[in-house]
């Protein structure tokens, strides 16, 4: 009654796992109770049906724990397994009528048998015993002669203990498991894995031995990667190969017989760009240059075609080849023209290397070169778009014309700014740089309060912020520092005052007054009687705000009590 309870209990197991009303952990314990149960159901001499059954159950209990992460829990139920598939053994023996029923239940039995040493190997792997990991599975091949169709299962086995071992960065235990695997694979080229999976598993194998000691093992995995470019072309392995052969230091010649291999068969784009990429950064440039120059023919109607030339050209200038990268920046302008556009992503990506060039020029105070590099971005462009980037490339180059005292030019680009961003803050400033710099006051306060003014709809639109919550403040006490380092006072103090009016750190805050009421003392002290009410009055502002300002609790950690009596003190003498 309980062996039958314990059977229903299994095949209920099996029936609920499948429609997934239990899952993979439920299944291994309802399968531990029912196997338990049977287990202790047995007699002196049970029949063979009991006896087969007990082997399955024992074999699949087993097998759940192990897939489940518990593999100790199996190697119980797996030893019940081979003790039952003895007894079995032994049994048939015993009612064989001949040797050619001997034979038949040899082979029966040597089945289960082979998958139970499977089992176990896959749980002594699992708990990390390396060496008995090792017994299983060599037993398991000893049997494949009789087992032939066993091949493909044990041959990938192995491969997947490698690539475990690989991951966990143990290469001579990898290194060994895919050895197997490979050999296993060559036992039976009937029943083999095919030459596919043989050729991905020599291709871990040279990486397993490239990452070991790539000086120790450079013939190994030389050897390995060459196997496996003779089972299966594939992309990977040329790669492979070109990278152990970079590694050992090989000559230009031999890398360019390598890569000359893989150039007579089918590759993509990106897997030659790759190849580029990898013997550029490991200095091969005559190589990699070469390479690169031929790729195009291959490609000539991909869309893609422009990413070879943008890692020509990055290549160039990582390389310091200035005149070159120039000559393929002005290659590509002309394509550009004659209608072999970049794609969308391309040209972005092309925009930030002429980008991040021209600020490498500007940084390096070589304004010239700077706009160069900013020109011919501007290229790409055509006339009468609107783009806000392209606003940003105008005022970066009226950065550098004001560099150079080219104020005009500086004014045409700020003009094309403005037509393109009429309504950024950081235009306006570009405006107001040139108003100081030709000493127009009236248009230097004019552009002070449109900065003043956009500063303030950043503030009160924080879900809507176009620039950085900071960008105004800064911009504006940038103003202020350019104003008084070309002394227009009256343009300073717009620009402080607006700025007083968004700092929110008490420090800089406190600083900014300051300014503004020494600006204004200076100015009040300078004018008759009759204009001095209205800088009175523009003192008097000062003063309440820094009363208030002062008055109010303050969160910041850096502002002390000490600091506050100080400028307290300072606003007190005023």
């Amino acid at each position: 009654q309980v062996e039958e309870s314990a059977i229903s209990l299994w095949n209920w197991a099996v029936t609920k796992h499948i429609d997934s009303v239990v899952n993979d952990e439920q299944r291994a314990k309802l399968r531990f109770v029912a196997c338990r149960l049977v287990c202790l159901c047995e007699g002196s001499d049970p029949p063979e049906g009991t006896i087969r059954r007990q082997i399955l159950m024992s074999m699949k209990t087993g097998k759940g724990w192990i897939d489940i992460g518990k593999a100790d829990l199996a190697d119980g139920f797996l030893e019940i397994a081979v003790n039952s598939i003895e007894k079995l053994y032994a049994k048939l023996l015993k009612e064989s009528n001949g040797e050619a029923d001997v034979h038949v239940h040899k082979a029966d039995v040597e089945k289960n048998l082979f998958k139970v040493l499977s089992y176990q190997a896959e749980s002594v792997f699992a708990q990390g015993d390396f060496q008995k990991a090792v017994m299983c599975v060599q037993r398991c091949k000893d049997m494949l002669m009789k087992l032939p169709k066993e091949t493909c299962y044990l041959s990938i086995l192995c491969y997947n203990f490698g690539v475990e071992t690989y991951k966990w960065k143990r290469y001579e235990q990898s290194s060994f498991w895919l050895s197997q695997s490979y050999d296993i694979g060559k036992m039976d080229r009937k029943y083999s894995v095919g030459k596919e999976m043989q050729a991905k598993v020599l291709r871990l194998l040279a990486t397993a031995y490239f990452e070991w000691d790539c000086d120790l093992y450079l013939d190994k995995a030389l050897e390995a990667i060459s196997l496996a470019n003779q089972e299966n072309l594939h992309p990977a392995g040329f790669f492979l190969k070109v990278k152990i052969l970079l590694k050992s230091g090989a000559s230009d010649e031999d890398i360019n017989s390598a890569v000359a291999e893989f150039l007579h068969h089918e590759i993509s784009l990106d897997f030659c760009l790759s190849t580029a990429k990898l013997l550029l950064e490991h200095g091969r440039e005559s190589v990699g240059f070469d390479f690169l120059k031929s790729v195009p023919e291959r490609f000539e109607s991909s869309p893609d075609l422009g990413k070879i030339a943008l890692l020509h050209l990055e290549f160039l200038l990582q390389n310091k080849r200035e005149l070159l990268a120039k000559q393929k920046v002005e290659e590509i302008i002309i394509d550009h023209y004659i209608g072999k556009q970049l794609l969308p992503e391309a040209l972005n990506q092309l925009h930030i290397i002429l980008w991040d060039r021209a600020a490498k020029h500007y940084e390096a105070k070589s304004y010239s070169e700077a706009l160069h590099w900013y020109k011919y971005s501007v290229s790409f462009y055509t006339p009468g778009q609107i783009d806000q980037n392209l606003a940003k490339l105008q005022r970066n180059m009226a950065s550098c014309y004001l560099h150079l005292k080219q104020i005009d030019k500086a004014k045409e680009a700020v003009k094309e700014a403005e037509r393109c961003d009429p309504n950024s803050i950081f235009t306006k400033f570009s405006v107001y740089k040139i108003a100081v710099m030709e000493k127009d006051t009236d248009k230097a306060v004019e552009a002070v309060i449109e900065m003043g003014k956009l500063a303030e709809e950043t503030s009160q639109h924080e879900d809507k912020l176009r620039v950085d919550e900071n960008t105004g403040t800064n911009l504006l006490s940038l103003a202020a520092q350019i104003a008084l380092e070309n002394d227009q006072r009256v343009v300073a103090i717009k620009a402080l005052e607006y700025l007083s009016q968004h700092l929110q750190d008490c420090q800089q805050l406190f600083a900014a007054l300051k300014c503004l009421v020494r600006l204004t003392l200076s100015k009040v002290m300078a004018e008759n009687e009759e204009k001095r009410d209205e800088g009175n009055n523009s003192m008097l502002t000062y003063l309440t705000l820094a009363h208030k300002r002062l008055a109010e609790s303050f969160t910041e950690e850096k502002f002390t009590g000490d600091m506050r009596i100080l400028e307290a003190h300072w606003f007190r003498k005023v």
